[in-house]
């Protein structure tokens, strides 16, 4: 299995690669990915420092004080990430095929495509 640098790599190379080619699609699925790991590695708020008056109002106390650092995602967390997002294409597919929307589901079939390539 990759490492949590290996996806990331892998997803930015990717990412430089359809920029270049100047695919909205894959640009477009690329990014969400990068922003959904982003997001699952985002701080929880409630162990951040509290504010304390001084000479900034609602500064945490110093400098660096404030400072929360961003979650350690293992491999297996960043491959649940990319799996929602794949599990998210699959149902919207679906749901765009039942719908009788043709083009927007081959829209998404070629986030897929992208995403599975990875």
């Amino acid at each position: 299995m990759r490492t949590v640098d290996e996806w990331k790599a892998a997803l930015r190379a990717a990412l430089k690669e359809a920029m270049r080619t100047r695919s909205t699609q894959a640009s477009a699925v690329l990014r969400e990915t990068l922003a959904a790991i982003d997001n699952a590695e985002a701080p929880d708020m409630r162990v951040a420092p509290t504010a304390v008056g001084g000479e900034f109002a609602g500064s945490a106390g110093g400098l660096g004080r404030g400072e929360v650092l961003r979650l350690a995602l293992t491999p297996e967390a960043v491959k649940a990430v990319i799996d929602r997002e794949l599990q998210e294409r699959w149902d919207a597919v679906a749901l765009y095929e039942k719908l009788g929307k043709h083009d927007e589901a081959s829209a998404v079939k070629a986030q897929l495509d992208v995403l599975l390539a990875l």
